[in-house]
């Protein structure tokens, strides 16, 4: 094979998912040969996988609509906190498992999520209106919203007028705790559901449909007449507009459909934990989800479906097999955290570095 026939796979693959594969895939196996639970291990990233796909896929609607990689996704994250702990605030579980037993879970998760979905898309519209605003800067400003809005809800949360046990500081008797059980509202709902073995890996196909089903929801979405138009005015702005597509209606349609995916996703993320967690716990998960679609194989300005469900499950599977790996074979160390650093740092210079050089 010569130089170019390489250097052509090599860019049609990618080079950050190339090196990231490869590392994988040398961690696993020497997971396996040093007699490591794998089976146990895969069983986590499957669980994980399931947990990030949807706040992953909260990239793809704002890196078609030409916004590039949504860093502000915690506006999103945010309202489904809210969404979550207005759901447990109002009993809705406890309610209505009263009236359909087994329903109460269900049915308190859904409320959490249409309450959130609406609420994420009022402040996506209102984001989305801001960013249009700042075009060419978007990315730093999209930064700097997702931080301000994370330290802004300290103080709502730290004052939040909650009157639930469940919620509020045992002492205190106001504000949100740190980390809010969800055990009996829809912890694990997913996770549990149709979930079987194949063998010692547990399959959890609950979450895993989750992240298909509203995967195949975006898929369907930017299949539609409004969905291609998003797709246009990201991809050529000049020429959407020749066409008569009000490229800025379009770029706050994609950044709202990005806020209310994060919205959704932190709900079923935090049920895959069987808590969750308000204050700062959610501050890095935006650079997270941009290094997830990166390694996938997307870019600042084109991304798909693939990209997310390769990148998502590439990332957790590296960050769960790299303590064990690394604990067996340095005892004593964990590099696992300094791995996760490298790789999400380092996949995202190299995007952006890219984008910079005309990709």
């Amino acid at each position: 094979m010569t130089k170019d026939k390489i250097k052509k796979a090599i860019d049609a693959i990618g080079l950050p998912r190339l090196i990231v594969f490869c590392f994988f895939m040398a961690i696993v196996i020497t997971a396996a040969v040093n007699d490591i639970d794998v089976a146990s291990y895969f069983s986590s990233t499957l669980k994980y996988f399931g947990m990030w796909g949807i706040l992953v896929l909260a990239m793809l609607p704002s890196i078609k609509c030409g916004i590039g990689p949504n860093f502000g996704v915690s506006l999103g994250i945010v309202c489904g906190l809210l969404g979550t702990l207005l759901a447990i605030q109002f009993n809705i579980a406890p309610a209505v498992e009263g009236i359909l037993p087994g329903f109460g879970p269900w049915a308190s998760m859904f409320f959490a999520i249409i309450l959130s979905a609406v609420l994420s898309w009022l402040v996506g519209i209102a984001y989305g209106k801001l960013l249009n605003m700042v075009k060419g800067s978007e990315m730093t400003v999209t930064t700097y919203v997702g931080y301000s809005a994370i330290y802004l809800m300290c103080i709502v949360w730290f004052r939040a007028p909650f009157n639930s046990g469940e919620i509020i500081w045992p002492l205190g008797g106001v504000g949100v705790r740190n980390s809010v059980a969800l055990e009996t509202s829809f912890g694990w709902l997913l996770n549990d559901f149709l979930g079987f073995n194949i063998g010692p890996v547990f399959i959890p196909t609950g979450i895993i449909l989750a992240v298909l089903l509203v995967s195949g929801f975006v898929f369907l979405y930017f299949r539609s007449k409004t969905g291609i138009a998003i797709t246009a005015a990201g991809s050529n702005p000049t020429f959407a507009r020749a066409s008569g597509i009000d490229v800025d209606k379009m770029r706050v349609k994609g950044i709202a459909l990005s806020t209310v995916l994060g919205a959704i996703g932190i709900i079923i993320y935090n049920q895959g934990f069987g808590y969750l967690q308000a204050y700062t716990a959610p501050l890095a998960m935006g650079f997270i989800c941009v290094a997830s679609i990166l390694i996938g194989g997307a870019t600042t300005t084109k991304a798909t479906i693939m990209n997310v469900l390769i990148g998502t499950f590439l990332y957790q599977g590296l960050i769960i097999f790299t303590p064990p790996v690394s604990n067996h074979l340095l005892a004593g160390t964990d590099i696992s955290d300094t791995m996760r650093q490298i790789i999400q740092n380092g996949v995202i210079l190299y995007a952006l570095a890219q984008t910079k050089g005309g990709d």
